[in-house]
Formats: structure tokens, sequence, C-alpha cells
């Protein structure tokens, strides 16, 4: 005997309910306490999987319908259920639980619309995405977004198939206006490096013309323009703009370097000149007016021969004959005009008319007159300095300016 029930002399077992006793079964496997035991064992199964389905309501996982499902089993089976254990109080903490699934399933029902309505939204943003991403132009990134958003898309679940799949298409649409768009910039990009290649190929072919001048002046001026030009060309395909561009630099550095080369020489040359002026200025110095005015005379064209210096010592060099020269002046007679000008730019002048007289002398003689042009145009250059005006020669073409210091060149590469 126990509180729910009993086992007769013949081992049949009764369960004790509210309606009275009932047979659940019969035991004949040894004493009676050993068969109660057994039924209620299956009693203790039954309140369990009741257990069970209460914890997985109060949790909110899973879906209350199948909670609800196995709740109606459970109440369906407990009238003829083969155990031994208070089943009323079993069957009302399934009714209970019965109660609270109805109210739980309609609360699911209206969370899985409120889901679904997130997730098509999740959905349509993607789809959004993808339509702006189809009209970028940031082909790397707009194109790796666009796959991986896939990935994105596949995470988003609860969306009834019309809809996912009217959106999908939007997607796929948008993929495929970014592809065409991609493929066009690049061909028209293709294009354009081939026009590109042609222009530097040309470039280089003029660099590599010009690599061996020595016209210096006209020359660098002209590498610059085939510089600014070389900018201005775009880039060529990949496989052949570095070549170009060392072609290109190679014949730029050969021309510059021989131009160094030769700016070197000449300043060496200069630095001859200065010592040979130094020895005439110092002699000319310790002359004393007017006895030595003849000898004056003779310095100066020594002087005069004795060409270029450098350029940081030339204006001291003419100052101090120029002086030199004023002091005779000075001691000349009365009837020489004076002058506001200084003797620096008095003795400038004097230079370039003798200059432009050789020179025309040279012109109509056919000589050659580079050198006489190069020398009137520096002394030129040294007037315009000093804030004094010239007439250009009428035979004297733009000669090449000599630089009194060794440049220095520098080439950077700079595409575009």
């Amino acid at each position: 005997m126990s509180e729910w029930g009993r086992v007769t002399d013949d081992g049949t077992v009764y369960v004790k309910t509210g309606d009275g006793e009932r047979v659940v079964g019969s035991w004949h496997a040894g004493p009676p306490e050993q068969g109660l035991a057994h039924f209620a064992r299956r009693y203790e199964q039954l309140a369990t999987e009741v257990t069970i389905l209460e914890a997985r309501l109060r949790s909110g996982n899973g879906d209350p319908r199948q909670v609800a499902t196995s709740a109606e089993r459970l109440k369906e089976g407990l009238p003829t259920a083969a155990a031994v254990g208070d089943l009323d109080a079993l069957g009302r903490r399934v009714d209970a639980l019965l109660e609270k699934t109805a109210s739980a399933v309609e609360e699911h029902k209206v969370a899985r619309a409120a889901a679904k309505e997130v997730a098509a939204e999740q959905l349509a943003a993607l789809a959004e995405e993808a339509e702006r991403l189809a009209a970028s132009s940031s082909w790397k990134d707009a194109g790796e977004r666009l796959r991986t958003l896939g990935q994105d898309w596949k995470r988003v679940t609860g969306v009834d198939k019309k809809t996912a799949d009217a959106l999908w298409e939007r997607v796929a649409a948008a993929r495929a206006r970014f592809a065409e768009r991609r493929t066009t910039h690049f061909g028209a990009l293709e294009k354009q490096r081939s026009v590109s290649q042609e222009r530097k190929e040309k470039l280089v072919k003029d660099a590599e013309k010009l690599a061996s001048s020595t016209d210096w002046r006209p020359t660098a001026d002209a590498f610059k323009q085939l510089m600014n030009e070389w900018k201005a060309a775009g880039r060529a395909p990949r496989e052949v703009e570095d070549s170009l561009w060392a072609a290109f630099k190679a014949a730029q550095d050969t021309f510059f370097q021989a131009r160094s080369a030769s700016f070197a020489e000449k300043d060496e040359e200069f630095r001859g000149n200065q010592k040979v002026k130094e020895e005439i200025l110092a002699e000319a110095e310790a002359l004393e007016a007017p006895g030595g005015k003849a000898r004056l005379r003779q310095l100066q064209e020594k002087w005069d021969a004795a060409g270029k210096v450098p350029r940081e010592v030339m204006k001291s060099l003419e100052d101090r004959f120029a002086k030199v020269e004023e002091k005779f002046r000075g001691a000349a007679d009365t009837s020489h005009v004076k002058t506001t000008e200084s003797t620096f730019v008095v003795r400038l002048r004097e230079k370039v008319a003798d200059l432009e007289k050789k020179l025309a002398a040279a012109v109509a003689a056919g000589r050659p007159t580079g050198d006489l042009e190069a020398q009137l145009e520096t002394q030129k250059q040294w007037l315009a300095q000093a804030g004094v005006q010239t007439e250009p020669a009428a035979a004297a073409e733009e000669p090449e300016p000599v630089a009194s210091k060794k440049p220095t060149t520098a080439w950077v590469r700079a595409d575009s």
C-alpha cells in the first residue's frame, strides 16, 4: 500500500485518483513494494517530462506550439497512464502549462511576424546597398563588398521565399550593372594606356636624340618640355611603364651629366681667367696717373682677352678695375664728359659696343659667331641686372648663356 496506489494479492496494481481507483497493471515479479516502486518510477518519468516542458516554455526558446503539442499528448495519456503517483496534480500542471502555451503561441506569432518584418527590412537594406554600389567607381572596394554582401544575405532568415527572391533579383541586377560598368571602364583605360604608351615611346626617342647635344640651354629647355609632356601623357600599361621611364631618364641623365661635366670644365677655365685678371688688376692698381695711362690701355686689352671669370667674383673684379680706369679719367683733360652712371656700368657699355662691332664684322666675313654672341649676351645680361636697357644687335641670334657655377640637376619621376 502507498498514498497513491496498492497491489492486491493476485498482483493487480491500482492507482488512486480523485475519481477513485483504476487498474494500471499487474505485478508478479516480486514483493508488492517492488511493484509499486516500478509504477512510481513511471510516474516520475511523466512528471519529469512535464517539468522539462515547463522549463522550455519559461525560457522562451523554441516554438511554444511544440510545447503545446507535447502537453496535449501528455494530457490525453494521463487518464490511462500505467503509473502510480499524484496523477490529478500532474494533470493540473499540464492544464496550467496548456493555458500558458496558448498565450505564448500568440505572442510567438506576433514576435515571428515582427522578426519577419525586420528580416525583410535587412534584406531590403542589402538590396539598396547593392544598388548604390552599382553606381560606384571604387572598383576594388565596391566589387569586394558586392561579393561579400551575399554572405550577409545568407545570415538573414525568416523571410518568405517570394519576398526574398524579389529582393535578391535587385541584388543580382545591381551586380550585373556594376560588372558591366567596370568592364567598360577598364576597357577604356586599357585603350588610353595604349595611347599613353605610344606617346611615351615617342618621347623616349625624342629624348635619346637630344642626349648627345652640346647646345646646353636650348636642349635643357627641350628636356623640360619633354618632362611636362611625359607627365601629361598618363600611365602606360604596367608591363612597359617602368622600362619606358628607365629609358627616358637614362637619356636625361646622359645629357645633364655631360652638361655638368662641361660646366665644371668651364668653371675650371674661369678660375684660371680669374687668376690672370687678379694679376692684371694688381699691376693696374699700382699704376700712377697720368704716366701710366699707356700701360693701362695695354692692361685693358689683356683684361678683355683674359676671358670670363666665375660669376661670384666678376662684379668685385670689375668694380676694382673700373676704379683704376676712373682714376685715370679723373686725371684726363676737362673736356671729358662726365656721366652719372657708375664706372662699372660705363665699362659694361664699352664692352657691349666693342663686342657688337666684332660680331658685325664676323657676320660680314662669314666667320663663326657663337662665342661672340655668348659674350655679348652675358654682358647685356649684366647690364640688365644693373638696371640698364640695351638694344639687341641686328646680326646676333639668341645665344646660349654660360653658367658660372656647376649646376645640379635632380630628376624625379613624376607620373600621373
